[in-house]
């Protein structure tokens, strides 16, 4: 693999010094995530919630400073305090564990592995590193050309060391979940566990690959096996997206609110505190997910999608001149597909159809520079194409989608599209599936809510359709500033309802069991944890029948 020429960085391991146990050993102290500890949280079970968040912060303190110094010298000279570690010590270790990196602390590792691997080219493990810190500049930025070159790099890692290597299989893992590609996230990672059955690395990526393929039982053993693995804030991050899947909110904002307040860096705290602010909106929580993302902007500047969901609030407080600004900057900053789309029907609502349309074209042109770098963004494609292009492409493309990954995203996607088509019938069967629990349908989702509301109401089913409806609108108030004033016109449309009689089943009561497609079977719902206090803040340590819709939710902000 060619390597870029860079100035070499003297922070960090230097030429042929190791950056960690072998790939293939069971994930310890030095390769596991900062702040986690295996039987943590059985430990602390007995304890008040105070008790171990404070407990966990020393914990936290504690492992991932002996994570980094192990790279580094016991003392000083003349027997003073080691320094400080370096940009490349600190990024390492947040590449090792999965968890967010400072994007100058990326660019610092990524230069130092260049300049090792120039004359250490068989050294798999720094291979590894590379490949695994492009996949995360990638993701910081939204730059999809780092994509190719991190599947190269870990490839290399393979080809230099074909066997017993989980760490360029975990890589791979995550380089897939990144990307969109939830098959082959499933493939690498059940190689990596398959590998190294005690290693936790790999369980992150299969949670969100699982998810992403609509196999809820598979997601609920992954998510367990990690955390009897291990503990601390990146997991808690990964249970806190589990749970909000499941419909258990209080769960995910108290495990959310303890990976906040048990981060270690900068950047960790950021990224969970826009992973906070992310619940707290769709909740309908405005105020609060408003404070969660300046937060996660003060905390770390460069947490730029936190910027668009700034935006995204302070539409619905009517702020719309700062909003516009909001999504400007996230777009200059971290040009995602998504938040073009989310612009563009801004422009729409403030009646600028000349500036929405210069935004829809943008979505298009992202995305198709995102297919170069591997990356899938068929749902924010297919979204664009239901409501302000071609319905009938974005059925196409949307079934095919649903043939390579059947996920909860992908159903309601499908079954929107479906209706803007005009073919309601079949579009029901996605809807309901949305909302099936048999089939890991149990968020509370308002844009889900809506559609089905919006398909039913299509049918003439009035009762099941009044009461999706107005489900959106108390599950999130302002999920969208387009569709929350179609849904309110709506309901005004259908009327009140009928004053006596039992309300009409809807398809999903009529039965339950009824799938769109082969993915998931009915199983029984793994126990649910005891209900914790959740955080009333961040918790930083100091009227159209046919009307489109908003975009998909956004992927993992932890990974």
């Amino acid at each position: 693999m060619d390597i870029e020429e860079r100035q070499p960085v003297p922070a960090g391991p230097g030429p042929g010094q190791p950056v960690g146990p072998r790939s293939g050993d069971a994930a310890g102290p030095g390769s596991g995530e900062p702040g986690g500890q295996p039987g943590a949280e059985a430990a602390g079970a007995g304890r008040s919630p105070l008790a171990r968040r404070v407990l966990i912060g020393a914990a936290v303190g504690c492992v991932v400073l002996g994570g980094v110094l192990v790279l580094l010298p016991a003392t000083g000279p003349g027997g003073a305090p080691p320094p400080a570690p370096g940009p490349v010590a600190r990024a390492m270790t947040a590449v090792g564990a999965g968890a967010p990196a400072a994007l100058p602390d990326l660019a610092a590792l990524i230069g130092d592995r260049e300049t090792h691997l120039r004359s250490h080219p068989r050294d798999d493990q720094s291979w590894a590193v590379l490949g695994t810190a492009y996949a995360e500049q990638a993701r910081r930025t939204a730059t999809a050309a780092y994509y190719p070159k991190a599947e190269k790099a870990l490839r290399t890692s393979l080809d230099v060391r074909p066997k017993d290597n989980a760490a360029a299989l975990d890589g791979l893992a995550g380089l897939a979940v990144a990307r969109g590609d939830f098959r082959a996230a499933k493939q690498w990672g059940e190689a990596s566990v398959k590998l190294a059955p005690r290693r936790w690395t790999a369980y992150p990526a299969l949670v969100d690959a699982y998810t992403g393929l609509g196999d809820h039982k598979a997601t609920r053993r992954a998510l367990d096996k990690l955390l009897a693995l291990r503990s601390g804030p990146v997991t808690q991050a990964v249970a806190a997206r589990a749970y909000w899947d499941r419909g258990w909110r209080e769960d995910a904002g108290a495990a959310i609110a303890d990976a906040t307040a048990g981060a270690t860096t900068a950047s960790q705290q950021a990224a969970f505190l826009q992973l906070g602010g992310r619940l707290a909106w769709e909740r309908g929580d405005v105020q609060e997910s408003l404070d969660h993302y300046r937060a996660a902007v003060n905390t770390d500047p460069d947490e730029h999608g936190a910027l668009a969901g700034q935006g995204r609030a302070l539409v619905a407080l009517g702020r719309t001149s700062e909003a516009l600004r909001a999504y400007q900057g996230a777009l200059a900053k971290r040009p995602a597909p998504r938040y073009a789309l989310e612009l563009g029907e801004l422009y729409e609502k403030l009646g600028l159809p000349g500036a929405a349309r210069v935004q829809y074209d943008l979505v298009r042109e992202l995305v198709r520079r995102d297919a170069a770098g591997g990356v899938d963004d068929e749902l924010v494609l297919g979204f664009l194409e239901a409501d302000h292009g071609d319905p009938q492409e974005a059925v196409r493309r949307l079934r095919a989608e649903w043939d390579r990954q059947p996920g909860i995203a992908v159903a309601d996607a499908l079954g929107w599209a479906l209706h803007r088509a005009g073919d309601d019938a079949q579009a029901l069967t996605f809807a309901t599936r949305t909302m099936d629990k048999e089939h890991g349908g149990e968020v509370r989702s308002a844009l889900y809510a809506y559609h089905r509301g919006e398909i039913e109401r299509g049918l003439g089913k009035t009762g099941p359709a009044r009461r999706h409806l107005a489900e959106a609108l108390r599950i999130n108030p302002y999920f969208s500033p387009l569709l929350v004033p179609a849904a309110q016109g709506a309901l005004a449309a259908l009327g009140e309802p009928p004053g006596e009689g039992p309300p009409e089943p809807s398809e999903g009561e009529e039965e339950s069991g009824e799938a769109a497609g082969a993915a998931g079977a009915p199983g029984t719902a793994a126990p649910r944890p005891a209900p914790r206090p959740s955080s009333s803040g961040p918790a930083v340590a100091q009227a159209a029948p046919r009307s489109p819709s908003a975009p998909a939710p956004e992927p993992s902000a932890a990974r």
